[in-house]
């Protein structure tokens, strides 16, 4: 009885919230006519910035950018964006954003697949555009995301998605960019549940290796194969890592476990990027003659061990660009992902750059998705993935946005926390912003 009451009570819960707010907020029309955006300060992503800049995109596409006066603006609709500064859109990788709503409610939790060995399950068709967490990340700048499986040792595949549409098909940007292994490790952890059999931690990672070792073997030769009599689901979805048309996201931390992630790759013939990294700036040598990215989980946290300067998670981005690494970052979780420029933010106290902080989660994260032809920067050609913002957009004093534009359409920016923020600011006599 108290099972059911509480299953009614959940389900009452988030069918309320789902009806509360955000109702308003309608996904954006494709561009009509040209925008020409003047007078502000462009920070193309690669580490040019124009000073009294424009930019203009027509169709979803950029058509020019530049420094001083803006081109012919006939037929354009013209922003005067004077004082203000202008940036690529920001890019999250390796998110479950858009997979979960409510923690604790088990029904809007969707981001991993019973099982351990599940290359074939995506992310992408899980991925819920109705989400009352996307409208508050894209407020911060923050206009593509990798929407990303988690649990098991081999979680799935997951896709780039544009952070509006009215469905995962009018989100998805480039899909099944990418299989995520997390790597077997030894190490206890409150996430890993107690080795079966009276097994000792070493002996269930060996264990896990060895399915590893035994599934990739299969699915190469199954990839081998021109036309299979039999299609296997698994082993189909892992084609593209052998084509090079997919990557291996690893997450591993240890130094130990990274180099065992890229021998595994090099052995396999496969594209692998790291997620975590957190001992990475030890092999970075390792990491460098490999070809092999970085995506750091986070700068505003805590070392790893005791032993570790306070600092290291701020000074990482510093060590991995001094090494000459190729490096990007994400956030945790889904919510948290609105503080992603933030933490870009936080390295450029300890070494980086802003322009070179900007790129980690731009230009950086858009070459290691395999997006960079299309997004990353504000170039001619590439998509109009763009917002204005007040003040510094890796600040959080100084953050602004006002104006947010995915492919050419003008994002509605207007999320909950906002209407709420308004709501209440009115009962108790308040200005709201």
């Amino acid at each position: 009885m108290t099972n059911k009451i509480f299953s009614i009570t959940a389900a009452l819960m988030a069918s309320a919230a789902i009806a509360f707010g955000q109702a308003n907020i309608m996904p954006a029309k494709p561009q009509s006519k040209p925008v020409i955006i003047t007078g502000a300060t462009i920070h193309v992503g690669n580490g040019t910035v124009y000073n009294n800049g424009y930019i203009a995109f027509d169709k979803g596409k950029i058509t020019a950018v530049g420094e001083g006066a803006a081109p012919n603006t006939a037929g354009a609709d013209v922003i005067d964006a004077a004082g203000k500064q202008l940036y690529p859109g920001f890019i999250c990788p390796v998110t479950n954003l858009g997979l979960v709503e409510f923690e604790a409610v088990k029904a809007s939790v969707d981001d991993s697949e019973t099982g351990e060995l599940n290359p074939h399950v995506r992310a992408l068709i899980a991925y819920n555009t109705d989400s009352k967490v996307i409208p508050t990340v894209r407020s911060n700048g923050v206009l593509l995301a990798q929407a990303t499986p988690d649990g098991g040792v081999i979680s799935g595949q997951s896709s780039v998605m544009m952070l509006d549409g009215w469905n995962w098909e009018d989100a998805a940007y480039k899909t099944d960019v990418a299989i995520h292994l997390n790597w077997p490790y030894n190490r206890p952890s409150f996430r890993r549940a107690p080795a079966p059999g009276g097994m000792s931690p070493a002996e269930r990672t060996q264990k896990e290796i060895d399915a590893l070792e035994d599934l990739f073997g299969q699915a190469k030769a199954y990839a081998e194969i021109g036309k299979p009599s039999v299609k296997n689901l698994r082993f189909d979805a892992m084609k593209g890592l052998f084509n090079g048309s997919k990557k291996l996201f690893v997450n591993a931390n240890n130094a130990k476990e990274i180099i065992q992630a890229i021998n595994f790759g090099k052995k396999w013939g496969v594209q692998v990027v790291i997620v975590g990294g957190v001992e990475s700036y030890l092999v970075t040598d390792v990491l460098k003659q490999n070809n092999v990215p970085v995506i750091i989980r986070e700068t505003q946290t805590l070392p790893d061990k005791d032993e570790d300067d306070v600092y290291l998670p701020y000074k990482l981005p510093r060590m991995l660009q001094d090494a000459g690494v190729l490096y990007g970052l994400t956030g945790i979780g889904f919510w948290r992902q609105r503080n992603l420029p933030f933490e870009a933010g936080q390295a450029v106290g300890y070494g980086l750059t802003k322009e070179q902080a900007l790129s980690m989660i731009t230009l950086n994260n858009a070459k290691i998705l395999g997006i960079d032809k299309t997004t990353g920067t504000l170039e001619v050609g590439k998509d109009a993935n763009l917002f204005i913002s007040k003040g510094d957009a890796l600040d959080m004093i100084t953050l602004g946005v006002e104006n947010a534009y995915i492919q050419g359409r003008n994002i509605d920016l207007d999320n909950l926390h906002k209407q709420l923020y308004k709501r209440y600011s009115e009962k108790y006599g308040f200005k709201a912003n």
